[in-house]
Parts: C-alpha cells; structure tokens; sequence
C-alpha cells in the first residue's frame, strides 16, 4: 500500500506520510492590469496570451478530469456491481469472488497510462492542501511568544480515537494477529471480506461484558493509538504537532488509550486501565516535580471523571480525599459528553442516526445488505461502554410533554418530546410503538423494555443517569461505582486548587429529538421478530420531514457540535459545577465555546471548525491547550456566545437547601 500511496499521491522519501510543516502558501498577488495604447487593437498582449493559454489548459484539463473519473468510476462500478450481484450474503460474499482477496492494486495501476496517475496526483495535492492547514504554526507562533513545555500532559480520548487489535493466537484470529480491527485498512478489509469473524471479534460476550472465548482485542497504545483513525483522518495528530513544536514529547506527554467497548469497571478488572493511569500521572509528577494536566475528549471526559471518584476512593484507588489535588494541575474537556450522546439512544434501539436516517434509498438498500439494523443494533448493544452514554438526567434536564429547556421561541414541536411515533398501525397486533409519544424520562424504559435481559441488566447494573437533589445523597453516593460517571449524582473531587477548562463547539445542527415508526420488515410474512426479543421492531420515519429543515427525515435537530447537544456539553460548565452541592471545593471552571465556522473548501473544516471531531484541529483550540500546558492557563477568560445560560436556568434540578452560585 505505501508503493501504492507514493505511486497515486506522490508519498515518498522526501514527502512523509504525514501533515505537512505548512500548507498554507502566500496568496498571488494580483496581475497587473495590461497598459496599452487605446487603438492597438491589433496586438495580443503577453498577458492576455498567457491568460489565453491557461484557460485553454483549463479546458484540457477539465477534459481530462472527466476521463480520470470515468476509468476509476468504472473500476469502482465493477465492485459495486459485485456487491449487488450478491443478493444474500452482503458484502461478505465479496470474499467468494474469484481472486478478490489477493487483488494487487498495483498491477491495476500498471495498466493506466500514466499520464492519468499524474492528473490523480495533481488533482489529490490542492486538497491535501486544504486539509492540512497551518500544521505546526499554532506551536511554532505560541513559541516564539516564550511558550514553552511545562506541566506533564496525558490524553484521554474519545471513542472512535483509539484503535483495537487483536492479540489472539486462536486459529480465527491469527490472521489479524497485531492488526487493528478497529480504527485502520485492515478493519475496511476485515469487514469487507470477513464480515462475521470480525463481528465476533469486534463483539463483547454478551454475559461476561469481556472477550468472547477465543478472541483477544486490545486497545492499541502510544501516540499511534490515536493520532489517525486511518491513513489521512487526523484525530489527535494536530495537537501532538503543535505539543512537540513548544517541547513536548514521550518522556513528558502520554496517551492514555482504552478499550470504550468495555463497561467502566471492566476497565479495570481486565486492563488495569484506572491504576495504569494513575501510574502516568504519578510518574508525570515525580519525573517533573509539576502536577500533571489532563486532556480528555468526547466519551474521555466520562471516562475521567469516573476516575476522579475511582482513584479517591476506599477500596477501589485508595488514593484519599487530596489525591486529585496533589497530583492533577488542569482538567481540559473537550467536547465532553457530560450529560450524555442523545444520538445513542436510536443506536442501541434501532442501529440507527442521522447519518444513516440522511442516506438515499440506494445507498440505504447497500446499507442494509452490508450491515442491517438489526446486525448494527446488536453490534452497539455487544460495546457497554458505549451505553455509558445514553442521556443522564431525565425529564429534569431534557424536558417533558410540554416544554423542554432548550425550546427556541416560535417552535412548534416540543424536544420534550424526545421520540414521536407515527400513530397508524397502532391497531395492529405487532404494532411496538406507544400510543403516546416519549419524554426522556419514558424513552429509556421504552429501550429497555425492547432489548435483550442481559443487556438490560448489565447496562442498569453499571450505569446510573438519576439526579441528586440533597448534599447529603451525593456524598451517599461518592463510594457508588456506577454513580461515578454521573455529575448530577456525584460532586467534584475535594480539590479546591484544580483548574477546569471546558472547550467545545457550538453553532452546528445536532439531534435531539426523533419520530419513529413501525420497522415493516419487523411484521412482514416470515419476519421472526417478537415483542421483547430484542430486535429493532421500530424505525426512523424517514419520510418526516419540514420545509425549514427543523425535522429532517425523522430526526428533530437542535444546537450542538454536530454530535452532542449544547445541554450535555454546557450545562455543568456553566451552571451545574458552579454550585455547591456540585462543586463544593470551589473548583474554578473556564468555558470558551467556539463557534462552528467551517472553511466550505475543507472537507474536515478547516481552522475553525466546531465540529465534535474536528475541532480537535481548530487553531484556537491547539493554542488554548498550548497555553495551559505551558503555565499560561490562568490567561484564559471564559466566552460563551451560546443560550447556554438560560436554557440552564430552565433545567428542573432543585435543592432543599439555599446555594450560592
């Protein structure tokens, strides 16, 4: 594949396959205006000629262009045409196509001209461009204004940030020994052409919540684990650029990688993952004489806080109530899902999103022949930790029949009102939807009421999504583990000298709410799908959809970063952990919200994106981390351009006691 990339993309010795040290080059300045007499007429100037000659090579080019796209187009068609050919197995049946798996991609190259590989390469290089924006100019500007590497840092990422490969020497696994089944080409191929050995690999047990018998997947470690997702989708890789430009490197910056399949205490009980990162900070402190600064984003900062409870606790980290403040400097979430993914919710219940929900009826049709929602529901409900983040909080954060907090003025349909349903077909005897629409506070049990007894048991058994309305009940509740990812049912630790930095984007359309149907496949002649048997009985009701785009295809959009909604990753910032019950240490918390501003020739947005992923390239972002990291955190002014603030207001988390903001 590198002979490939170096053959298409022009990747060789001399061009790493990596960002480059910039891409941004100095615009042209403008041609000057031709100065001529007024009556020579007759004459073509050298400008004008040169203006001639390239648009004519425009036209060559463009000419081209559509060769280019008509010879990889019909390479494309002919896998295409193999996958639909296939009317029974989906994309696994590709493995049966003679010589498919041992297909050399070179030896198609060889039979291009090359003048056509150029055309690819010239026409890859302007976006590659866009992509890579400014890499190394956040660190190269912070440093030459006297940053430079301080504190220790540790990242924690999120859930599509860490690869997993296997590590089994079982005969189904020994050909993906040490190759990633998440998070690379080899997973593309692996569910291509093996579609279920890597669903059983990919696939917790659904009883113990660990590895099947047989199978062994690891989460991957070191910067590698998550600085790509796959060759060219940068995740962390921009802010390791911009930390190793001020000074950073291994012997002071660590990524503390996991397994997001597992539930929080399997973290533990198979990986040792909490006291393995509570060895990074120790060794952080004790190398650096410093306290250590966290980085954490998405899934990460549940993880986080669920171990600033782990590590305190008797029994458990026994690190004692100074631990957090004694070892930990500054706590950087980004992007953090708080309150929870409002998306997870159709995930585990249907196996589906927006993404899939926005999808063409052709691509749904090649969808469902690759990975059906019943095999895309199951798959969502075999990964607890990905249950971690259904929404906490019920009808007090997320609203009821009638209102909910982040209602806008004018709007017609209620969030509070969180999944709709289609009321035809409720007569019918194998109807599942309600005869009443769902508040959040109902849509769980509804969710449970429609998947498997273990997955019910394990998911109710780790995780708790109630609220604490008494001190007293949340001190109760700080040596209960699966209160521990909850900040409405715990506090922050006891660590008054802990700075806390919320950075995430705002301004970009994100779900929060959904209309649902009767799945017609569920009740369809030989459909064996049962009430309680697990399977999705219920789907998005795609044809829903309004002219201002508020509903679209079933899904009722709100405010967020594109994933996760304003009152999951705003709320404690700016309201909840500025109250004592929550906060009692006094803790200072910093919130700087970044509005989504996509560059509109960058496919991941460019420099100052908003989105959940993305953002993680944003320039401000890299500079605010670099900043922290460099001492110069206590800088930083909170700026918050959102309704954060009065929807927060509206949230119907109350007291027994008179609290101070």
């Amino acid at each position: 594949m590198s002979d490939l990339r170096r053959r298409i993309f022009g990747i060789g010795v001399n061009s790493p396959d990596s960002t480059p040290a910039s891409s941004r080059d100095a615009s042209p300045a403008p041609a000057q205006q031709d100065e001529r007499p007024a009556n020579s007429y007759t004459v073509v100037p050298a400008a004008k000629l040169d203006k001639l000659s390239r648009k004519g090579k425009n036209r060559a080019t463009k000419r081209r262009n559509v060769w280019i796209f008509f010879v990889l187009g019909g390479l494309l068609g002919v896998l295409v045409a193999g996958f639909f050919a296939t009317s029974n197995g989906g994309l696994d049946k590709l493995a049966d196509m003679a010589g498919l798996s041992d297909m050399n991609l070179d030896a198609i190259l060889d039979v291009l001209p090359a003048g056509l590989i150029q055309e690819v390469r010239d026409l890859q290089t302007p976006e590659k461009d866009v992509v890579n924006y400014d890499s190394f100019a956040i660190g190269l500007q912070a440093r030459s204004e006297g940053v430079s590497a301080r504190y220790p840092v540790i990242m924690i990422p999120g859930v599509i940030s860490t690869g997993l490969e296997s590590w089994g020497t079982e005969e189904q696994s020994r050909q993906y020994f040490r190759k990633r089944l998440w998070g690379s080409w080899s997973m593309m191929r692996a569910l291509v052409l093996d579609k279920t050995s890597w669903k059983r690999h990919i696939m917790l047990d659904p009883v113990t919540g660990l590895d099947p018998p047989g199978i062994k997947l690891r989460a991957a470690q070191g910067f590698d684990a998550a600085d790509f997702f796959i060759t060219g989708y940068w995740i962390w890789n921009k802010i390791l650029e911009n930390l190793a430009t001020i000074g950073y490197d291994p012997t002071n910056a660590f990524t503390a990688a996991y397994d997001w399949r597992l539930s929080y205490m399997n973290y533990e009980k198979r990986d040792q993952y909490f006291t393995r990162l509570r060895n990074h900070i120790e060794l952080g402190k004790q190398v650096s004489g410093l306290k250590v600064v966290l980085l954490s984003h998405s899934m990460g900062s549940q993880v986080l806080y669920y171990f600033l409870h782990w590590v305190e606790a008797e029994g458990y980290g026994n690190g004692g109530p100074s631990w957090v403040n004694d070892h930990i400097e500054s706590w950087i979430n980004i992007s953090g899902c708080m309150l929870g993914a409002l998306k997870d919710v159709p995930a585990v219940l249907s196996g589906e999103m927006r993404d899939t929900a926005q999808l063409n009826a052709l691509a749904v049709y090649g969808l469902e022949k690759f990975l059906s929602r019943q095999e895309r529901a199951e798959i969502f409900r075999r990964m607890p930790g990905i249950s971690s983040m259904l929404p906490i909080g019920g009808e007090a954060v997320w609203g009821d029949h009638l209102s909910a907090p982040d209602d806008r003025p004018g709007q017609n349909i209620t969030y509070g009102n969180f999944l709709s349903f289609r009321q035809s077909g409720n007569d019918s005897a194998n109807s599942s939807t309600p005869s009443s629409n769902l508040t959040m506070g109902q849509a769980l049990p509804y969710l449970f009421a429609h998947t498997q007894q273990w997955y019910r048991d394990a998911t109710q058994q780790a995780y708790s999504r109630g609220v604490a309305h008494t001190r007293k009940v949340m001190e109760d509740n700080q040596h209960i583990p699966a209160k521990w990812i909850n900040p409405l049912e715990t506090r922050l630790p006891l660590a008054p000298d802990l700075k806390i930095y919320c950075f995430y984007g705002i301004g970009k359309p994100t779900e929060r709410a959904y209309f649902y149907r009767d799945d017609p496949a569920s009740s369809s002649p030989g459909s064996n799908s049962t009430a309680g048997d697990g399977d999705p009985r219920v789907m998005i009701d795609t044809s829903h959809s309004t002219p201002d785009n508020f509903v679209d295809r079933g899904v009722i959009m709100g405010e967020g970063d594109g994933t996760v909604n304003l009152l999951s990753t705003g709320y404690m910032c700016n309201k909840g952990w500025k109250m004592k019950r929550y906060n009692p240490a006094g803790i200072k918390v910093t919130t700087h919200e970044m509005r989504h501003e996509p560059d509109r020739f960058s496919a991941r947005g460019g420099p100052n994106t908003g989105d959940h992923v993305d953002i993680l390239g944003r320039s401000s972002l890299n500079d605010l981390i670099l900043r922290i990291a460099g001492g110069q955190g206590d800088k930083i002014e909170t700026k918050v351009y959102s309704d954060i603030m009065m929807y927060a207001d509206k949230v119907k988390i109350y007291d027994d006691e008179v609290e101070e903001a």
